[in-house]
């Protein structure tokens, strides 16, 4: 009898946990057919189709930004970014004519070629008017620049906007970016060199290069934070041991690279929309064994954010066990045919 009753209640148990994740689990990211389409400078009126990520690549940089409600935060951000790329590629252009002029033979363009590029705001669902106020900063300070804001009918997540905007974008390479303009956006150079050394310069290389503030964990930067918010960082990490990403000290940093042949290979099996999805992706690279590299990156606080601690950390919690039940049980992962958007 005590027999009975204890595998009565361990399957009991067992029930209560699968019911429990059935409830858990968000429902599929759904795509609709409007945010298939982007506005820009040239087209502020007329939406115009986007490419996709099956579609062969058109410039080398994909800049994916992700914002909510962040007209106030998102130009400064957007200046340092636009910023650092186009100088780059003025010294390009002059490293270029300096050694054609100096060198008997004429080098390859691909020596300092300006480096091509794209910056897609995915506008998740904000009531402030960021997707106006985007278009409106294009057209007065970059009409040069190819700026493109789509907007997703409801707000499902940053998880759920990052993989928009990859799923839509041209590059080559495809950086993840935070809006709040945290991350110094400069260390794209030292994320960019790490992709090389891991493709070998290769376009069909697959890759991940993730930035990392673990090296800034006993700086003021990170000291002076609240003792919530530190509590928090270290309990994830601790977590994150237990989930299968205990290798990577930084998991969550907005600062990310994606070879377009990796991304091809995670983002269409990416399910969650929350701010958890870098687990995922980094637990699908695992799995198809795609390289994953970390490089410190420098990083600051900026106020205005939308994180509400209590909440976050329990949703970090229901988060990494949605993630690794579903996995375990063959729900969630890599198919043998890639998962196909629902549009609406």
């Amino acid at each position: 009898m005590l027999l009975c009753g204890a595998l009565l209640a361990m399957a009991g148990g067992f029930l209560l946990i699968y019911m429990l994740l059935l409830i858990w689990t968000p429902k599929p990211i759904v795509t609709r057919k409007s945010e298939k389409y982007y506005r820009s400078y040239k087209s502020p009126d007329k939406p115009l189709p986007l490419p996709q990520l099956q579609d062969p690549a058109t410039v080398d940089l994909s800049v994916v930004i992700p914002a909510y409600n962040e007209t106030e935060r998102l130009p400064i951000m957007l200046e340092q970014t636009i910023s650092h790329l186009t100088s780059v590629n003025e010294q390009r252009e002059k490293d270029n004519l300096k050694n054609n002029k100096t060198s008997k033979e004429v080098l390859p363009l691909s020596f300092s070629r300006p480096r091509t590029f794209e910056v897609l705001i995915i506008d998740d669902g904000s009531t402030d008017g960021t997707n106006d106020a985007s278009l409106d900063l294009a057209r007065s300070k970059y009409p040069d620049i190819d700026i493109k804001v789509v907007n997703m009918e409801l707000n499902q997540g940053k998880g759920a906007a990052v993989r928009h905007g990859m799923l839509y974008s041209s590059g080559q390479q495809l950086l993840m970016v935070d809006a709040d303009g945290a991350s110094r956006f400069q260390d794209i150079e030292r994320l960019w060199e790490a992709m090389d050394d891991i493709t070998g310069g290769d376009e069909a290389g697959e890759g991940v290069v993730v930035g990392s503030r673990a090296h800034m964990v006993k700086t003021e930067a990170v000291v002076k934070r609240s003792l919530i918010r530190n509590l928090l960082m270290r309990s994830l990490h601790t977590l994150l041991l237990l989930v299968g990403v205990g290798h990577i000290r930084d998991t969550q940093c907005g600062f990310k690279l994606f070879s377009r042949p990796a991304a091809r290979k995670l983002f269409p099996y990416q399910h969650l929309p929350s701010w958890m999805f870098d687990v995922e992706l980094l637990l699908l690279a695992k799995a198809q064994n795609i390289p994953v590299r970390e490089v410190d990156v420098q990083w600051h606080e900026v106020g205005g954010s939308k994180l509400n601690v209590v909440n976050a950390s329990l949703g970090m919690l229901r988060d990494l066990g949605v993630i690794r039940g579903n996995m375990l049980l063959g729900r969630w992962g890599v198919k043998k045919e890639s998962r196909k958007d629902k549009v609406e």
